[in-house]
This record gives C-alpha cells, structure tokens and sequence, in this order.
C-alpha cells in the first residue's frame, strides 16, 4: 500500500482506525437534558421531542413518503374528474394566485381581525381573480393544505410508532370527507334558506377548505410544544377561522336582496352563517386531537 502526504504508515494506520466522526447535521440544542433509549428526552422535559430525532426517524421519513405518494395520486385522480365533469375555464378562476396574495391570504386566515374591507371586489359585473383581491376565494391554499396536512399526518403518525398505509389513508379520506359534508350542507341550507347569492359550490369548498391551515398549525404546534402547545393554537386558530368565515360569508349570505325581507328568513340566514362558523372548531379538533399525544 502507498502512502501520501509524507505520512509514516503508523501514522495512516492510526488515522484509518480512528478518523473523527463527521460533524453533526444539527447543533444539539436539548441543553442538560440527559438522554434516554431511542434519542427521546427525559421525564419531565418542556419539549414534546427533539428535533434531530424526528428528522432521522426512518419510520417518519417513510410515513412522509408514503403520504406524499397519496397525495400526489389523490391530487391526479381528482384533476382528472375535474376536468369531465367542470369547467376547466371558471376552475382556472380559483387557482388564479399569485406569491404575494397567497403570503396575505395566509396571514388574513391567522389573524383576521384588523382586516377592514371584506367585500369581494368587481369590474364590470365580473369578481376580480384572486390575485388581485385579498377577498375573492381560492382553492390554491386549501388543495396545497390538505396535501400538507396529509404529509404532516404521516410524520406524526411515524414518531408515535403508529404508522401503517391504511390509518394514513384513512385519515387523509377523513378528512376529504368531512369538508365535502360541510359544503353539503352548506348547499342545502342555502337552498332552505332561499339565500339569493353567487355563492357556488366551489366558493363553499374554498371557504370550508381553509381550516386546512389552522388544522397544520395546531398539529405542527402540538408536535414542537406538547398538547398544552396544541390547545393553545386550536383555540387561537379555530377563533380566527370563526371570524374570518363570518365576516366573508355575511356579505355574500347577508346581502342587499336580503334587507327589507321578512324577518324569519333574515334569522335563518344568519343562523346559517353562525352555524357554518361555529362547526369549524370541531372539526379541527377531530380531525387533529388523535396526532398529538
């Protein structure tokens, strides 16, 4: 064997046998906590898991994988029934995003509360894209949120070791179903309530798919902080998305062909409305609780 660099061959020997080990890919920052089987803290500590033990968890790895191929796949098999069965032209309305609305969008759905004009904008009888009004629904966010939600499913269902393609399937479906149910009876109620809006099937569907977001907070929150941190965004993001679905649909339910009407059907309306609001918040918590342990 050839040596190089002008090292003895004890001296290569020595450094073959005992090369350092490559610097960590994360600095540790779990500060005096003492370690314990499997790479998790000790009893007692403030943070739900460490962080380096999540990124190299194989069985997180695959249970993301794994969710993102059903992802990918749940996302083509809708496309493509989309396109026999809709429009492609007025589709093509709700994904109409761009950087900047989605940044804003995200941030009304967090914290709606100083937001002033709720009102969709129009030009020439025709609602404006979403790119160009902060109020106009989309289903650009809620279809990303759901894969995301579905991707987030997985990693947590692979940290707690309860990992298997069916209860990921089954929680991705749970999902898609519940939202579908949601607009349902949205359409239905509407229908009771002989509302007179331009509410649509998709609009329903972009507004109910919204809880998608505060659903990927509260889990995210609830893996990094434990389930006092859980709650905590549940609350915060299940009050945000009440206010926001009220004050988006109160115009449109709660519009001018609806002043001057009778009285009992200006209280369904408004039920309708509250109702709709107040049937997130459970939602998100079942959707969400069994993710966070």
């Amino acid at each position: 064997m050839a040596y190089h660099s002008g090292y003895g061959a004890h001296g290569s020997k020595h450094r073959a046998r005992a090369a350092p080990d490559p610097p960590p890919l994360f600095d540790d920052t779990s500060g005096g906590y003492s370690s314990q089987p499997g790479g998790y803290p000790a009893p007692g500590a403030d943070v739900a898991f460490n962080v380096n033990h999540l990124l190299g968890d194989p069985m997180a790895n695959m249970a993301m994988a794994y969710g993102s191929s059903i992802a990918s796949h749940g996302k083509d098999m809708m496309n493509k029934e989309l396109h026999r069965f809709v429009s492609v032209n007025k589709l093509k309305y709700f994904f109409a995003v761009d950087t900047a609305y989605v940044a804003k969008k995200l941030g009304l759905l967090v914290f709606p509360y100083t937001h002033q004009n709720w009102e969709v904008q129009y030009s020439r009888d025709v609602p404006l894209p979403p790119r160009q009004d902060l109020n106009a629904p989309d289903l650009y966010i809620p279809t990303m949120a759901f894969i995301t939600y579905v991707l987030l499913a997985g990693m947590a269902l692979g940290i707690q070791k309860r990992f298997s393609p069916e209860v990921l399937g089954l929680c991705a479906s749970t999902a898609l179903v519940w939202v579908v149910m949601e607009v349902l009876a949205l359409l239905l109620g509407i229908y009771l309530a002989t509302v007179r809006s331009d509410l649509s099937t998709f609009h329903l569907l972009a507004y109910s798919g919204y809880k998608y977001v505060g659903m990927i907070l509260s889990v995210l929150t609830g893996l990094l902080f434990g389930s006092d941190g859980y709650y905590v965004a549940l609350a915060w993001t299940s009050s945000a998305l009440m206010y926001f679905i009220v004050r988006s649909l109160r115009t449109a339910v709660l519009g001018p062909d609806s002043i001057g009407g009778p009285a009992p059907r200006q209280r369904l309306q408004l039920y309708l409305t509250l109702g709709a609001a107040a049937f997130q918040p459970l939602i998100i918590y079942w959707l969400t609780f069994h993710l966070v342990r």
